[in-house]
């Protein structure tokens, strides 16, 4: 059995043999574990003047790059940020990926039109627009959606390069969810869920990802039937073994060690919190993706992750 199909099955909520699947959204660590810099964080101002020889020897690279973590990891599937964006690039990219790993991988984009918590300097003038004005913000999303869905054809049509779209639109702060549940419920939720619907139509998989304390409107979430949520962010104060105990035959689960600890815990913190997540998480036999509660984003301390992953290999096997 293929990473993917393990990954498939899990987001089935079927039971798989050995190790519980893994994945992370993005792995900025890579000039410290491979000498490259992550395909994300590259710059290509002057990608249009490039002859199609050095185009080609780029995108094997970050494919390359990618595949390496993947492997490295024991990744089950790979989160890819096309870079750069546009369609030709990107299904450059994910070909790329598909020849080089002989399609081992599950592979997933962005692909979330629901808004986020507005940064500082429009908080105030979304959160006005929320009661004031909430049907431009309905119209507004379902265009990105449309633009989005749009992109997804297109790149369906191409072949089979793509095999889900994870959503990263945050929704909650640590302490309480900043979409009020009866606003969430008119301005986000209808949203949410025409394009996960039209997702599945087109015969993607989705993970809907948010951080935060999202129990205000976890069941709103889970009611647009994404087929995994992730984070189940312990830093919210959410807790993965009643996630899966309540929901667990509705939607799977992809977490949740926390970053916070990961950043800056001693080992033996990382150690009980990695365990405990691996204890959780698994504590129904199917369903269940490790990862942290968010990413390995830049200037998290890389031993911190090898020690969780060498916990994973040591604790991770379904028996």
């Amino acid at each position: 059995m293929t990473h993917k199909e393990r990954f498939i099955k899990t987001l089935k909520r079927e039971h798989v043999p050995g190790y519980v699947p893994t994945f992370e959204l993005a792995f900025y660590l890579t000039m410290e574990t491979l000498g490259r810099v992550s395909p994300h964080q590259r710059a290509f101002y002057q990608w249009n003047q490039m002859s199609n020889n050095e185009k080609e020897a780029h995108m094997a690279d970050m494919a390359d790059t990618y595949i390496k973590i993947a492997e490295r990891y024991g990744h089950s599937a790979i989160f890819v940020h096309p870079n750069p964006g546009d369609l030709n690039n990107t299904v450059r990219l994910l070909t790329k990926i598909r020849e080089l790993s002989n399609d081992e991988y599950y592979i997933c984009m962005h692909g979330d039109p629901t808004y986020s918590i507005p940064d500082g300097s429009h908080m105030m003038e979304f959160s006005e627009r929320l009661y004031d004005d909430p049907d431009s913000l309905v119209a507004e999303q379902e265009k990105a959606m449309n633009n989005m869905l749009d992109f997804a054809d297109k790149i369906n049509k191409t072949g089979q390069l793509l095999d889900g779209f994870t959503l990263c639109s945050d929704y909650s702060f640590n302490d309480n969810s900043f979409f009020r549940p009866e606003i969430f419920a008119d301005v986000i939720a209808p949203v949410l869920s025409k394009c996960l619907d039209s997702y599945r139509k087109m015969g993607f998989y989705t993970i809907k990802h948010t951080d935060g304390n999202i129990m205000p409107i976890v069941d709103m979430i889970i009611e647009c039937k994404p087929d995994a949520l992730h984070s189940i962010d312990p830093q919210g104060g959410v807790d993965l073994k009643y996630m899966i105990n309540k929901y667990g035959d509705q939607v799977a689960m992809c977490g949740n060690v926390c970053c916070a600890l990961l950043m800056r815990g001693t080992e033996q913190e990382i150690t009980n919190e990695v365990m405990r997540s691996l204890r959780d998480g698994m504590s129904r036999g199917k369903g269940y993706i490790f990862c942290t509660s968010n990413c390995i984003f830049t200037g998290l301390p890389l031993e911190n992750y090898e020690l969780m992953m060498k916990l994973y290999r040591e604790h991770g096997e379904y028996k």
